[in-house]
């Protein structure tokens, strides 16, 4: 077995942290399975940690054990056949992204950063936008989880079709899932076109924008009426990525170390935040480029802040972002970060953000340090007037009674839950809340 050690633990964003009686890195299922057994025998919890981006505790084992994925990193199979890679839990997307591209593979869809790990970006319902594909957690075919009693269990469509349903998003409270086969199809170019647009243009043609492009999503910057839009759509090529110094220049330099200077300065002089909006908001210009799916989805994110999500009905969509507009249009705050907005497909997994309803995505984010006044407060006021779902890694204050109220199957998954593990080895103060006891 691996040496076992004591350590801090926070999480990217640095709003969560942890002292856990043991941190392990088991180095293969079995070694997991053993892990699992010994913290059950001692009377201690375990929670499995990816790459730390969550914004809640959801990960956070407290003074149980905590299980680094680092050393479950293995490609198991890659079948052209059957369209599918199966990889174990601890991989970075990253990773994943770079070995399909070199087998000429593609996943669908995906979120805009990727070092999470395959693991902790499904468990905790991860996704991009899209006008016809899902999450990262709707593109898994099959899973390995080992279970509280220390057993391995292997489910898919046609084998243990219920834990399927549960494990594909299971936010670790059903067990430590260690391996994931996902579906992938060959490796896709597309192609983006990046545009200014102002607020009331983009949601009067929210719409046809989010239905005749594969991919929307856009940002609306607060204290102005500037957005910026990305509408990407498979291309048959030939590629046409940015030049390097042009990509360092705006998705690096200006989007990071420039953009972490800027909020700097609106934490310490609030007042200047509008104005720095207006001008943040006309930095970003027109541009079009091709290239690689993941290349083209994702992007280096590095300026640290907090973040809350909710999910809210697509036909409701305009008509909160026009409250949230007003809102903060009414209100003493200055936000710095845009608002992020994106869409996705209604799907069947039982704890999406999308279960049974065609989604509209609606974030907000605070610089790292900003004090909260209030903003999160309001959001979450606003969207929960709207049946909104928070993301389970994302902040949020709802608990097992409004959850269950929004989601048709939120019972399903604590029934499963109760047979799997009724003991609650995989339970943490987040678990207890947003599930119950």
């Amino acid at each position: 077995m691996p040496q076992a050690s004591t350590a801090r633990w926070s999480n990217w964003a640095g709003n969560q942290s942890a002292r856990p009686a043991r941190v392990v890195a088991p180095a293969s299922t079995a070694e997991l399975a053993k892990e699992v057994l010994r913290a059950a025998e001692e009377g201690r919890t375990v929670k499995a940690v990816g790459s730390g981006h969550s914004f809640t505790a959801i990960a956070s084992a407290g003074d149980g054990v905590l299980v680094r994925p680092t050393a479950l990193t293995a490609v198991r199979e890659l079948d052209r056949a059957a369209g599918t890679v199966t990889v174990e839990s601890g991989l970075p997307l990253a990773a994943l992204n770079r070995l399909l591209a070199a087998a000429d593979l593609s996943l669908t869809n995906m979120g805009d950063i990727e070092v999470q790990t395959v693991a902790g970006a499904t468990s905790t319902g991860t996704h991009g936008t899209g006008r016809d594909s899902g999450s990262l957690a709707a593109q898994i075919r099959a899973l390995e989880i080992v279970l509280a009693d220390g057993s391995v269990r292997t489910c898919s469509p046609a084998e243990d079709p219920e834990l399927f349903q549960g494990a594909r998003l299971g936010l670790g409270a059903l067990g430590v899932v260690s391996a994931l086969t996902f579906g992938v199809e060959p490796a896709f170019l597309l192609t983006a076109h990046e545009q200014p647009m102002r607020f009331d243009e983009v949601l009067d043609r929210f719409e046809e924008l989010a239905t005749v492009n594969e991919h929307f999503e856009f940002y609306w910057f607060p204290h102005t009426e500037l957005c910026s839009t990305k509408r990407n759509n498979r291309s048959q090529g030939p590629a046409r990525p940015l030049p390097p110094v042009r990509a360092w220049l705006e998705d690096d330099f200006l989007s990071n170390t420039v953009w972490e200077g800027v909020c700097r300065i609106g934490r310490s002089l609030p007042a200047a935040v509008p104005a720095i909006a207006q001008l943040a908001g006309r930095a970003w210009s027109e541009r079009t480029y091709t290239d690689l799916a993941y290349k083209v989805f994702t992007s280096p994110r590095r300026v640290r802040f907090v973040e809350m999500e909710y999910a809210v009905p697509r036909e409701a969509a305009t008509t909160v972002l026009r409250e949230l507009k007003a809102l903060i249009e009414r209100s003493n705050w200055r936000i710095s970060f845009p608002v992020e907005v994106r869409t996705a497909p209604a799907d069947d997994l039982w704890l999406s953000t999308a279960s049974g309803r065609d989604t509209v995505y609606v974030a907000v984010h605070l610089y790292r340090g900003t004090p909260e006044q209030g903003y999160f407060t309001e959001v979450e006021r606003l969207m929960t007037a709207h049946r909104g779902r928070p993301h389970w890694g994302k902040l949020h204050t709802r608990d097992a009674e409004y959850l269950a109220s929004v989601y048709p199957r939120f019972g399903d998954f604590t029934a499963l839950r109760d047979r799997l593990d009724p003991g609650r080895l995989f339970a943490n103060a987040y678990l207890r809340r947003v599930l119950g006891r």
